[in-house]
């Protein structure tokens, strides 16, 4: 993958200088297709899946996670699943030999949030007054 500078610089030698993509690719050491590719696109294309990614082991249970996670809704926060906690039912009530790592992944996609009650940890600390008043001091 090349950086947005090489692709910044290949289309600048083209487009603006006014050079041929032969010349472009000869300049800086690319092969042809990659400097039609460069001229083609503004920004460095990202890596897209063309079919959703298998879940052999947890595919299965899906409807049994999504029915937990169902129930949890209308639960007080404190009783509540945690993904490590729904993995070890699936481990223990339904034989998942499956990794803790993909049903994590999945909850957190599955409850539309980062994983936590709260995102806590994208709020900055906010420091009381004295504890200004210590430090400048």
């Amino acid at each position: 993958m090349f950086a947005v500078e090489v692709y910044a610089a290949v289309r600048h030698f083209v487009f603006i200088e006014g050079n041929s993509r032969r010349e472009a690719a000869r300049v800086f050491g690319l092969s042809r297709e990659t400097v039609s590719k460069m001229c083609r696109f503004s920004l460095p294309p990202g890596y897209t899946r063309t079919k959703p990614v298998k879940k052999p082991k947890l595919g299965v249970l899906l409807p049994v996670i999504d029915a937990i996670l169902e129930a949890d809704r209308t639960a007080p926060s404190k009783q509540r699943h945690s993904a490590k906690r729904i993995f070890e039912r699936l481990r223990d009530e339904h034989g998942y030999a499956g990794g803790l790592t993909v049903v994590r992944d999945y909850v957190r996609v599955a409850r539309g949030d980062c994983g936590r009650p709260s995102c806590r940890w994208l709020i900055r600390p906010v420091m009381r007054r004295s504890t200004l008043a210590r430090r400048s001091a």
